[in-house]
């Protein structure tokens, strides 16, 4: 998992709550285990038409948005199905760093195993760096994890909070198989002298 320090990008503002794990990635798209090509189908039914032509209103199909970095949305990001296809999608796409005022509980923790931050920030702060968003190129977000600000394009710096734990990892680019293997001094160890046999032990023997 890549490391997250520090994200400067520009930021598509999604002005919309209740978007479900199935707005970002639809259920027929569900039958790959790999997590790269999603991002062609995030946000499918909203960034494509019937015919498969795109919908040129929708954000992330107009320029800068199609690099965007940064998702800003509204309440409840991410609620419905449990599905971790939705953070593969988005962070396919490029997407690394998630602001609402409030997420799914699934979806938000979904995102730290995949190196996508989650942020919470109250409504009207969102509301406000969407405007910021809006400028497009000229209104770059900077996500400062290890001092745990977004600065705006004038300079204002907003705090945020994240559990320390998920910090580190995040910081160090450590999911859970990366955890793991921090510890795979320790588990070598374990796993070459677990089938000695220990002075406790009594072998039985059957004639």
């Amino acid at each position: 998992m890549d490391k997250f320090t520090v994200l400067t990008a520009i930021a598509a503002p999604l002005p919309e709550a209740n978007i479900d794990t199935d707005k970002i990635i639809p259920a027929r798209f569900l039958k790959t285990t790999k997590r790269s090509g999603l991002g062609v189908h995030a946000f499918d039914g909203m960034r494509y038409n019937q015919d498969g032509s795109e919908k040129p209103d929708f954000v992330l199909n107009r320029e800068p948005y199609r690099k965007a970095g940064i998702l800003i949305t509204h309440d409840n990001l991410g609620c419905g199905s449990s599905r971790e296809h939705a953070p593969w999608a988005l962070l396919d796409f490029g997407i690394r760093c998630v602001i609402a005022p409030s997420f799914a509980d699934i979806f938000f923790n979904n995102c730290f195993k995949n190196g996508i931050l989650p942020i919470r920030l109250p409504r009207e702060i969102c509301d406000a760096l969407m405007d910021d968003a809006r400028l497009g190129a000229n209104g770059r977000l900077t996500v400062d994890l290890e001092r745990q600000v977004v600065v705006r394009p004038d300079g204002e710096e907003i705090g945020f909070e994240i559990d320390p734990l998920r910090k580190h990892l995040l910081l160090e680019g450590l999911d859970d198989i990366g955890q793991t293997l921090q510890h795979e001094g320790a588990i070598s160890t374990f796993e070459a002298t677990r089938g000695q046999a220990q002075p406790w032990q009594t072998q039985i023997v059957i004639d």
